[in-house]
């Protein structure tokens, strides 16, 4: 019987699939750390404004009855979750980008 994953293992496999940092792949230990952080700090506070946006959303629709306040609302909570979508897909792009120049 012929088996055709015989040779490879799990780390085979997930190691092709993980990105390879594209260009940044040269970059030290302490550099890529720094770059996650920053990253991680980022995504939080984009976090933070559209849970900011929610908040005021919930409070100018209901207690205060300020339609402009929910509008207000709804443009951070949009702001807020399409920045933690570029942020977090920043990698891949960076990948991507990097692959198809090379």
């Amino acid at each position: 019987m012929f088996m055709a994953a015989e040779e490879g293992d799990i780390t085979t496999i997930i190691g092709g699939i993980a990105p390879d940092w594209g260009p940044f792949g040269s970059l030290g230990t302490e550099a890529r750390v720094m770059i996650e952080v920053v990253m991680a700090v980022a995504i939080l506070i984009c976090l933070g404004i559209a849970i900011w946006g929610a908040a005021k959303q919930r409070i100018g629709a209901t207690a205060m009855r300020d339609t402009f306040s929910a509008e207000q609302g709804k443009g951070l909570i949009v702001a807020g979750l399409t920045g933690v979508f570029i942020i977090g897909s920043l990698g891949t792009l960076f990948t991507i980008v990097y692959g198809m120049a090379v």
